[in-house]
C-alpha cells in the first residue's frame, strides 16, 4: 500500500503512506537502526509512537521543514508509516492560530453581516468576513513561499528517507 504526494504538490503538508510487513514497534527499530548513521545536519527525534527528522540548529531557517513518521498498526500485524512534512512547532503554530482566528472572526462576522442584512442595516460586517478571506489566502500563500524556500532540505529529508527504508530492509505489505 502506497500512497504518495510529490514533494511540489500544492499541499501545505506533503504526505506519503509506506505500507510495511512488520509490527509497529519492528519497524521503527528497523527505521532508527538505518538512520542512527546520520549525515552532519541533520537530527533524529525520538517521541512516544513518532520519529522526527529535523534539520540541525545550524542550519535551520523560519522555512526548514520537518518529516515526522508515525507507525500505525494494522489488524493484521503490518504496519502503516506515514510521513508528514511541515514546519517546525513554531512556525506552523503561527498558521494553525493564523486560520484559525481569521476562519473564526470571518464566520461570526458573515452571520453579524446576515443578521444586519435581516434587519434592514447596512451589513457592515461583511467587510470584516472580505477582510479574513484576504488574510487566509494570505497565510496561504506564505505557507506555499515557505514551502518553496524549504524545497532543497525537504528533497534532502526525503532522501534521507529513502536510503533509510532501503537500508531497513521492511518489506512492503499486501494490500
Amino acid at each position: 500500500m502506497v500512497d504518495a504526494t510529490p514533494l511540489n504538490s500544492f499541499r501545505v503538508r506533503p504526505r506519503f503512506r509506506v505500507g510495511v510487513a512488520a509490527a509497529p514497534e519492528l519497524a521503527r527499530a528497523r527505521v532508527l537502526e538505518a538512520l542512527a548513521d546520520l549525515p552532519e545536519g541533520v537530527v533524529v527525534r525520538v517521541f512516544p509512537g513518532l520519529v522526527g527528522l529535523h534539520v540541525a540548529d545550524a542550519q535551520r531557517h523560519a522555512w526548514s521543514p520537518r518529516l515526522l513518521l508515525n507507525f500505525e498498526p494494522q489488524g493484521d500485524g503490518t504496519t502503516i508509516i506515514e510521513g508528514i512534512y511541515g514546519p517546525e512547532t513554531e512556525v506552523w503554530s503561527v498558521f494553525v492560530y493564523g486560520y484559525f482566528f481569521t476562519g473564526m472572526i470571518g464566520v461570526f462576522s458573515a452571520i453579524m453581516g446576515g443578521a444586519q442584512r435581516f434587519i434592514g442595516a447596512y451589513p457592515w460586517a461583511w467587510w470584516a468576513t472580505g477582510a479574513m478571506a484576504v488574510l487566509a489566502a494570505g497565510l496561504y500563500v506564505a505557507a506555499q513561499f515557505g514551502q518553496k524556500m524549504g524545497a532543497w532540505q525537504t528533497f534532502q529529508l526525503h532522501q534521507l528517507w529513502q536510503a533509510a527504508e532501503a537500508r531497513a530492509s521492511l518489506s512492503p505489505s499486501r494490500d
